[in-house]
């Protein structure tokens, strides 16, 4: 190669890279793509972000089948943590309550501790702890008081409860050197206490999880975790749930994300293999798993089995999937970024365990994370903030104590006003996937009800008389029947569908496919659909959203490439032509 082409080509990469530099450190187009593919912000860990995320297309990606009906992703997404249990004073839960429901969140997933229930032993529900009232004398008091009060708040403020069961107490093990969390000597023990909690609180707590993180250490005790034992817990507890009350729904023990294989710690993924070797998938309805983003942003698509991110739930997915379990979602029970002090005088203990961010980029990232899952994961349903706040400050030298969203004191940090403006000024949309019609995104009036029904995906249909909904997709499909067989469409405010006319038909008990709309590329549109019978009113059982960009665009790009392959081609020859000449 010539002196002058290499001197050439080294001013190009010069060039490149200033220019591409200037645009990284202000944030110009590049920075933008970059971020959005690897959840960086400073431009070098960005251009080492890139290379990783580029190592994507030398790996098989999780398979995660998002186009199947999934079961109880219709409940609105918004959850948060709390430690309600931990606060004296009934007025602090209560305002507690008051700022989670002003904050639009519609879930909390509320600890009920066995230890604080039967507290003293077997089928003891009463708490002789403390000297309530200073005389000297122990008051004996009913544990079941502050749990009530918190279900009575929770229904007071339209905030629906899952209650997590959990923490043994010290009888229920005779090992005392087993540690806190771990399991106790007899299940039926712990399944005994479940019921309990589920009889007194039936028809009102219909949301349950058993046990959390299993799969590490401390929370199965001080020694090696057990799949096998857990399983056999989960499943035990998941029969009694369901004798109480058939309707309650069985959340399995959070999987905490960890890539580790001390036996102590297990890879979450290799956990849930062998849960469901042993026939864990009759045991659960939810599969719930933690979300948090440790370094990285909700944007990081680099799928590495040995990195953890807010996508690692991804290879949970494609493990569900091989294992035939496809229409059961994903919850994540745990999600945030961690905001602590760059100071290890200050934290003590786990400094950096769980990434070190701003509260500016945990106010920023948050948001972004449920929109991320809402717009790209349909088998994802609700996503719990981790946590509201804590009853004190005497953890200030941990670590996880600075993912509260409220002090103390009750003064809100901005990830609380992010979050508020973010769930009380969004639109919902249904992205790509499957959603069935009582979705909390398909606005239908209030006489509209939820109805068993032949044929429909999940056996049961929405019966109403209209229903409005918004969607973001290259083509919508509906499925339904009833309304005289005949549907009216408005679409983005115009009529543009009546006459029953419908583009494909189901041979399942009549159920009719209706293509509302399709095109090339994404767009979002909002639909009214009412029937033309007015005294026949419509069953409504799915909304399908795809998203065909590729396969509509493809033949297409390849047509202009071998287009303009051609038209070089002809040039080139015409040109070699006239130089014989």
């Amino acid at each position: 190669m010539k002196r002058n082409h290499v001197v050439l080509i080294l001013v190009v990469l010069a060039v490149f890279s200033g220019l591409l530099a200037l645009d990284l450190a202000n944030h110009g187009l590049a920075w933008r793509v970059f971020w959005n593919l690897t959840g960086e912000e400073a431009p070098l860990a960005q251009i080492r972000g890139m290379v990783e995320w580029a190592g994507n297309f030398t790996r098989v990606q999780p398979r995660t089948d998002p186009m199947v009906p999934i079961g109880h992703t219709t409940e609105n997404p918004y959850g948060i943590n709390m430690f309600l249990q931990e606060e004296v004073e009934p007025e602090k839960r209560e305002r507690i309550l008051q700022m989670v429901a002003d904050a639009g969140f519609t879930w909390i997933r509320q600890q009920f501790p066995w230890e604080d229930i039967e507290i003293h032993g077997r089928g003891d529900f009463e708490d002789r702890r403390n000297d309530l009232n200073g005389d000297g004398t122990i008051d004996t008091v009913s544990a079941w008081n502050k749990y009530d009060q918190i279900v009575e708040l929770a229904d007071r403020y339209d905030v629906r409860l899952f209650a997590r069961l959990d923490n043994p107490p010290a009888w229920s093990r005779s090992n005392l050197d087993a540690g806190d969390f771990a399991p106790p000597d007899d299940v039926q023990d712990f399944v005994n206490y479940a019921t309990a909690i589920a009889e007194r609180y039936r028809g009102r707590i219909q949301y349950y999880q058993v046990w959390n993180e299993p799969n590490i250490y401390p929370e199965w005790g001080n020694q090696d975790v057990s799949p096998e034992d857990y399983t056999d817990l989960l499943c035990r507890t998941y029969a009694a749930l369901k004798a109480v009350d058939p309707d309650n729904v069985v959340i399995s023990g959070a999987l905490a994300s960890t890539i580790s294989l001390t036996g102590r710690d297990l890879s979450d993924t290799i956990f849930l293999q062998r849960m469901y070797d042993v026939g864990a998938a009759d045991c659960f309805d939810i599969l719930a798993v933690q979300g948090y983003g440790f370094n990285s942003g909700p944007t990081d698509r680099r799928m590495r089995p040995t990195t953890i991110n807010f996508a690692h739930n991804l290879y949970l997915r494609d493990l569900m999937v091989a294992n035939g379990d496809e229409a059961t979602p994903i919850w994540i029970t745990e999600a945030a970024w961690n905001p602590q002090p760059r100071d290890p005088s200050v934290v003590t203990s786990l400094y950096g365990n769980y990434g070190i961010v701003t509260e500016e980029q945990a106010a920023r990232y948050m948001p972004l994370a449920y929109q991320r899952a809402q717009e790209e994961w349909p088998w994802v349903g609700a996503i719990f903030y981790w946590f509201f706040k804590r009853p004190a400050d005497y953890e200030i030298n941990q670590s996880w104590y600075y993912f509260r969203m409220v002090e103390p004191d009750f003064t809100p940090l901005p990830i609380y006003d992010s979050m508020k403006a973010y769930i009380t000024t969004q639109e919902p949309v249904l992205y790509p996937g499957v959603y069935q019609a009582e979705h909390w995104a398909v606005s239908v009036p209030d006489a509209a009800q939820l109805v068993e029904r032949p044929g429909a995906e999940e056996d049961v249909a929405v019966l109403t008389t209209e229903a409005t909904f918004t969607t973001y997709g290259t083509a919508v499909w509906l499925r339904w029947r009833g309304g005289g067989e005949v549907l009216e469409v408005e679409r983005d405010g115009e009529n543009t569908l009546a006459g029953g006319h419908c583009t494909h038909e189901l041979a399942v008990d009549e159920w009719h496919l209706t293509v509302l709309c399709s095109s090339l590329t994404p767009q979002q549109h909002t639909f009214h659909i009412v029937p033309v019978a007015e005294d026949d009113p419509l069953y409504l059982d799915s909304i399908t959203v795809l998203d065909r960009t590729y396969a509509n665009l493809y033949p297409l790009l390849a047509g202009v490439v071998i287009g303009v392959g051609m038209l070089m081609w002809v040039v080139f020859q015409a040109l070699r032509e006239r130089n014989r000449k």
